[in-house]
């Protein structure tokens, strides 16, 4: 009985009699997603994106040369990621150091979805640095890297062989849900998935809690699904930032965007 009236409770707290969730989303609906090429300091490239409340700022340097011989490979590029929490980014306003296992495990995983995509033998003995700060959260903070990522090395003029998008989803009793927040991560076991849209493979999947067989399969299905939408909103910010940058800006970021423009052809 008891069983029952938790399982009730979490039922209500996630979908309504409506199946609306606690933001007013359909199952299979994403958040807002607003996105910022806008140059950010002497970065290469930078993109901020949110998904709903969560907001994320990536900067790339590079290609340049490694600060440390060690560091240098000389076949291609070695990719730096460095992630950085702000403290003020959650209600429990802990302070992450970079020694923090959570933000080694996320530099870490961005890092191994990255190195498959970046044209990195077009670099040899370089090295590409990519910043990540976590501005804010509530749930989907991954997907959220995942993609500000991809734009700002974009934004860079690093060449990739494809745009990668990523989403999370989950599944409550047995609904798959899309684009999760905070609340429903806690409640509900997730997936993260990343797919590079025009040659539709994964580049990443990673589940951090338990999710019957049964239900991945619908998941992972749905979430390559919802990564061809978050395609079309970033590519629609990539060619509204070289219209806008190419109509008036200065000769050094007009030459990036141009080569940036090139290539969304690729994309």
């Amino acid at each position: 009985m008891v069983r029952q009236m938790v399982v009730e409770s979490v039922y209500c707290k996630i979908l309504n009699d409506g199946g609306f969730r606690s933001d007013g989303r359909r199952q299979y609906e994403l958040r807002d997603i607003n996105i910022d090429l806008g140059q950010q300091g002497s970065a290469d490239g930078s993109a901020s994106v949110s998904h709903g409340l969560t907001q994320v700022l990536v900067s790339v340097f590079g290609p340049r040369e490694a600060k440390m011989r060690s560091q240098t490979i000389h076949d291609r590029a070695n990719i730096n990621v460095e992630v950085a929490v702000a403290p003020f980014s959650t209600g429990e306003r802990r302070r992450r150091g970079r020694g923090d296992k959570r933000i080694l495990e996320f530099a870490s995983t961005i890092k191994s979805t990255f190195e498959p995509v970046i044209q990195t033998a077009l670099y040899p003995r370089s090295q590409i640095d990519i910043f990540v700060q976590i501005l804010q959260q509530d749930g989907g903070v991954l997907q959220a890297c995942i993609n500000a990522t991809t734009l700002a090395l974009a934004s860079a003029g690093i060449p990739l062989l494809d745009f990668v998008c990523a989403v999370t989803g989950g599944v409550h009793s047995t609904s798959p849900l899309l684009d999760l927040t905070t609340l429903e991560e806690n409640d509900v076991p997730h997936v993260t998935v990343a797919v590079m849209p025009r040659t539709g493979k994964v580049t990443l999947v990673t589940m951090e809690t338990r999710l019957h067989v049964d239900r991945f399969e619908d998941i992972f299905r749905v979430g390559c699904e919802a990564g061809k939408v978050i395609h079309k909103e970033m590519r629609a910010a990539v060619k509204e930032r070289t219209r806008s940058v190419g109509s008036g800006g200065g000769p050094d970021v007009g030459d990036r965007d141009v080569v940036m423009e090139e290539r969304m052809e690729d994309y």
